[in-house]
């Protein structure tokens, strides 16, 4: 393929890594110089409406450290990353004038605050150039979807067994080629520190599930740990639903949030695992949460804005509360139930919830105190180091009874607590009062 000689821009989102990464690769293809940039948005670390950040300090942290390893990664092909704390709309065009930019490459992203965003740059570009946009962020990517998106079922086994029965995982990208010397840019670009993103250092809580930092890297040692190393991935159906300690499940969702690997990585190293080793139900169990992964962002894709209404996909109407008092009682593990209160004091302190505690703390918000699930919602997504758009708002809406599930279930909490914490370990490692 001919190379064109000016320069490539690519414009990193939530797809943090350098190894299959369709952007970067792209740009390979088409150009010599390629020049990377990631904005801070102030616009993520401002107070919502409800009176906390859009993001806060622990997600903020893992996004500082996953883009202090992408520059690195970056650096040792000789590609530049340019890291700026401002908004893309207004600093993007900027540099595609000053670096002679002919094609723009990023994650395609279709939710209403990211849409809004690229078409702010694609308005303030001095001049029109190709916005090459890629799906990159699904195990089964669109075009081999089979089925199209308005067709999507509203329910995941349909989905579920209808890929698995005719779509393809595509195979990983090369690994990216080094660029020459001469095209790294001069001068450094430094990475905001959490002050200067408004938040005070922090330790690491040392009770954390999640002790990770972020970073391709770091991604990549944890599925060498989990998988290949401990074998802990051949155990994960039976220790899924655990509460305590780092290996009851593989932890990999906040890497994957931020795109510091993909699904398909993951998929291919499930692959490996069950070629050297064994083949099982919980091996096959991680890639069923990979298509749940999935689902939810074929969700979004079909119903759009819906996923962010009261009504859900469903346009259902319950009679939700708005109750402030109720919400903060929520918040801060203040409820009549325990194992609500133990699993919000470790969001609260980390940053990090199970699986098991995210249902029981969303279904007692949504189900028991009957508030707004958008609220709880705009919760996680402050604090969780593993958010997700799509996965967070299509979990809240499937709980909260106006999105996916058949069933419409609430969670007995008592019994949930009995069945996964039946000596009170969880519960007392975060209710009794600290010695830190």
């Amino acid at each position: 393929m001919q190379k064109e000689q000016k320069t490539g821009l690519v414009w990193f989102r939530n797809d943090l890594r350098v190894h299959d990464n369709h952007s970067l690769w792209r740009a390979q293809q088409l150009h010599e110089k390629i020049i990377g940039v990631y904005c801070f948005d102030p616009r993520h670390f401002a107070l919502t409406p409800y009176g906390f950040k859009k993001t806060e300090k622990y997600r903020a942290k893992f996004l500082i450290e996953s883009i202090i390893n992408l520059q690195k990664s970056l650096a040792d092909l000789n590609i530049s990353l340019i890291v700026l704390h401002d908004t893309p709309e207004k600093v993007i065009p900027g540099l595609v004038e000053k670096y002679e930019v002919t094609r723009l490459y990023c994650q395609r992203e279709w939710t209403e605050e990211e849409n809004s965003v690229l078409q702010g740059i694609k308005q303030n570009l001095p001049s029109p150039i190709p916005v090459m946009e890629t799906f990159d962020q699904f195990l089964f990517h669109p075009d081999e979807c089979p089925m199209a998106i308005e067709d999507i079922p509203r329910v995941f086994t349909s989905f579920r067994k209808s890929c698995e029965k005719k779509a393809d995982v595509r195979p990983l990208l090369p690994v990216p080629k080094k660029s020459a010397p001469e095209n790294t840019l001069k001068g450094s670009w430094s990475i905001p520190s959490l002050n200067e993103l408004g938040f005070a250092d922090f330790e690491t809580d040392p009770r954390s599930a999640f002790p990770f930092m972020g970073g391709e890297d770091h991604a990549n040692n944890r599925i060498q740990e989990y998988f290949f190393k401990t074998k802990k991935l051949g155990y994960y159906k039976k220790t899924r639903n655990g509460l305590l300690g780092t290996d009851y499940s593989s932890k990999l969702s906040p890497w994957l949030a931020c795109g510091c690997i993909s699904p398909r990585q993951i998929y291919w190293a499930v692959k490996d695992f069950e070629k050297e080793f064994f083949k099982n139900q919980s091996t096959y169990w991680l890639i069923f949460e990979l298509i749940w992964r999935d689902f939810f962002k074929y969700i979004s894709l079909k119903h759009g804005n819906r996923i962010f209404q009261l009504g859900g996909i469903l346009n259902k109407t319950y009679s939700w509360r708005s109750s402030a008092k109720d919400f903060k009682i929520w918040i801060e593990g203040q409820t009549a139930e325990a194992f609500v209160n133990a699993n919000m004091t470790e969001l609260r302190e980390t940053g990090w919830m199970s699986n098991r505690g995210r249902q029981n703390v969303a279904s007692y918000l949504a189900k028991d105190l009957q508030i707004d699930w958008r609220m709880g919602a705009a919760w996680f997504e402050s604090l969780l180091v593993d958010y997700d758009v799509h996965s967070n708002y299509g979990n809240w809406m499937y709980v909260a009874g106006v999105g996916n599930d058949p069933r419409d279930r609430k969670f007995n909490i008592r019994i949930q607590a009995e069945r996964y914490d039946p000596q009170a370990k969880f519960q007392n490692r975060w209710l009794q009062k600290t010695l830190f």
